[in-house]
């Protein structure tokens, strides 16, 4: 094998093996409504589970950094607004319209 043919070979990733999928009977399209409905709620209680939540002082702490940045861009965008207003309404008057 030449050189040039070893780096080409370096560079491509290795292919991974084909995943075979077995016909799982949550997958199944067959049931009735009362069936689905049924697999779907345990699927939700078994994802449900596994969900990492947040302690009450981390929810605390995340919602007061939200309205301080919340109350913080309110007022800055305010600003930006009165001093756009300001300078357009004397542009206007300094431009005779």
């Amino acid at each position: 094998m030449s050189e040039d043919e070893n780096e080409n070979n370096e560079a491509l990733p290795e292919r991974a093996p084909a995943a075979r999928r077995e016909p799982s009977k949550a997958r199944a399209h067959g049931g009735g409504f009362f069936d689905r409905t049924a697999q779907f709620l345990r699927d939700t209680r078994a994802e449900m589970r596994r969900v990492s939540w947040p302690t009450p002082n981390e929810v605390k702490n995340t919602t007061i950094i939200t309205l301080i940045a919340v109350v913080f861009f309110a007022v800055y965008l305010f600003g930006v607004d009165r001093v756009w207003a300001f300078l357009i309404e004397h542009l206007r008057t300094w431009l005779g319209g």
